[in-house]
């Protein structure tokens, strides 16, 4: 009994130790943006189709959020709310940068009811970003991929970073291969892929800024539109397609354009294994380095995947809609932090977070002091990490646009069960309970009056508070028009779509002679 009472004490001497090690040293940082990821895009929130081995082994030593938002359904006003740890509405960034607005807007002829007001094209220098707070606490700091938060002036550089490989102004890739036509990242040899080149550039940091902590962004452009694939991965994703079944639809109408119902896009599954194979290639680096067991790790998602507009490239099921959606399928995101000395390994966390609490979280791993306080809208989620409890707390999305993926005007509220939408085309509410409704397929605001009611006081309140921007009424809409396009999308869009992925699927099918530039040309 002496014996056992003795061991029990020296290994809990020895935790306590280690644990006091990795406190005490500066922990490195690496934080994972995949641009457009669904929530049900990986193999370990349940993908059949999309293969991510490496994704899916660092979920299993990752602490995994089953209820992350993104703070935005689209790309920018999510990045800033990450780098920030505010809501979009205080930051200004309430769409993705280059978006129409005002009567610009009408040349989408969309013919839509509202005009979507003026916000702001960059991330403001007055907001105090990560890799600042980071460098003031001695950090290296790196940021390579898609940036998307502004051009000359608000570049990763001047937001905080010391290394700049590949970002810019630009919310997508000229090419996903070799060369890359990108004014901050050098071409490689032809035929080179970019997120494997993102990675390596990321391994090559880490490897001279071992000896110090160091904060590195790798934020992929991936899987971002446009999708390409080399033909050997087409190949084999197009086969495993065939060989479960290819299905006659793959389409189906939503409110306003047409989303996919099916996970068979053996491209887009391309595009997501390379991504996958460069997450390997960094997370393969760090341990061969030694440098895991001191490493926090973050990956997720900037929004929903893209399952209507774009290249209608996945769905999300059960989950609703997907990119530039007000439904889960829209906000919902995959989430994996990883604290080697601190989280449990595989452990699902149900407590719904959101993408402003990156920065509270960072600063108190890593004893970061914010220098200068700012107000944050976020919450610490180390506790969660601990597995003990965070505070009760709604969550809010306010996107005053239209999205090219098929979203409409709203306010969003989530409060433990319940989930409202308010619509500014025509002030109508829905409410889900998302307990018993994660596909939002029942609106029950007929049946919960007094929740309908506390509920949308409460969005008003936080509205207001942030300064929230509203629409304004177009006065040359007219139902005609609107229903004219409607009426187009169905006859003409949805078709098509259909017709583009039944080619996708065929067996001699080709994009072009060299893969998107995967392949050297034929002299």
């Amino acid at each position: 009994m002496i014996k056992k009472v003795t061991s029990f004490l020296l290994l809990s001497f020895c935790l306590c130790s280690l644990n006091h090690a990795q406190t005490t040293q500066k922990p490195n940082v690496i934080f994972i943006l995949v641009d457009d990821l669904g929530y049900k895009d990986l193999g370990y929130t349940g993908s059949k189709f999309y293969e991510t081995p490496y994704i899916d082994k660092l979920a299993k030593k990752s602490a995994q959020f089953s209820k992350a938002y993104a703070a935005c359904q689209v790309c920018s006003p999510s990045r800033g709310s990450i780098m920030s740890g505010v809501y979009p509405t205080r930051h200004g960034i309430t769409d993705y940068i280059g978006a129409p607005i005002g009567t610009e807007w009408r040349k989408q002829n969309r013919n839509t009811v509202l005009l979507p007001p003026t916000y702001q094209k960059q991330l403001a220098l007055d907001y105090t970003t990560i890799p600042e707070l980071l460098k003031q606490n001695g950090y290296a700091t790196f940021f390579a991929g898609k940036w998307h938060l502004g051009g000359q002036g608000f570049m990763p550089t001047d937001q905080g970073f010391d290394i700049n490989k590949g970002g810019n102004h630009a919310g997508h890739p000229a090419s996903f291969f070799s060369p890359y036509k990108n004014e901050n990242l050098t071409d490689g040899p032809d035929g080179e892929n970019l997120e494997m080149r993102l990675a390596n550039e990321t391994v090559n940091f880490i490897k001279a800024n071992q000896g110090q902590p160091f904060f590195a962004f790798l934020s992929f452009y991936a899987v971002h539109s446009p999708i390409q694939t080399t033909q050997e991965k087409w190949q084999y994703f197009r086969n495993k397609a065939e060989k479960e079944g290819i299905k006659e639809r793959g389409f189906a109408m939503e409110r306003l354009l047409p989303a996919r119902i099916q996970q068979d896009n053996p491209v887009y599954a391309g595009l997501v294994s390379h991504m996958d194979d460069a997450v390997g290639k960094v997370m393969d680096a760090l341990q061969a380095m030694n440098l895991d067991k001191n490493t926090i790790v973050v990956f997720t998602s900037d929004n929903g995947g893209v399952v209507s507009g774009d290249n209608y490239s996945t769905n999300l099921s059960p989950l609703r809609g997907g990119k530039g959606y007000q439904w889960e399928g829209g906000l919902r995101v995959p989430l994996l932090i990883s604290v080697p000395w601190l989280t449990a390994k595989g452990a699902d966390v149900k407590t719904s977070v959101n993408g402003i609490d990156f920065l509270p979280t960072l600063m108190e791993l890593t004893n970061t002091i914010q220098k200068p306080a700012q107000n944050l809208d976020g919450l610490s989620l180390v506790p969660l990490l601990k597995g003990q409890k965070l505070r009760e707390r709604p969550l809010f999305w306010h996107y005053p646009h239209y999205g090219n993926q098929g979203g409409e005007p709203c306010s969003v509220i989530q409060s433990g069960q319940w989930k409202l939408i308010h619509y500014w085309e025509d002030d109508r509410t829905e409410l889900y309970d998302l307990r018993k409704d994660i596909s939002e397929q029942s609106d029950v605001t007929k049946t919960n009056a007094a929740t309908v009611k506390t509920l949308y006081q409460e969005l008003r309140q936080w509205l207001k508070q942030t300064n929230a921007l509203l629409l304004e009424k177009d006065p040359d809409y007219t139902l005609a028009k609107r229903e004219a396009s409607q009426q187009k999308v169905v006859t003409e869009t949805w078709p098509n779509q259909e017709r583009n992925r039944k080619n996708m699927l065929q067996k001699d099918w080709k994009p072009n002679d060299t893969w998107w530039g995967s392949q050297p040309k034929k002299k």
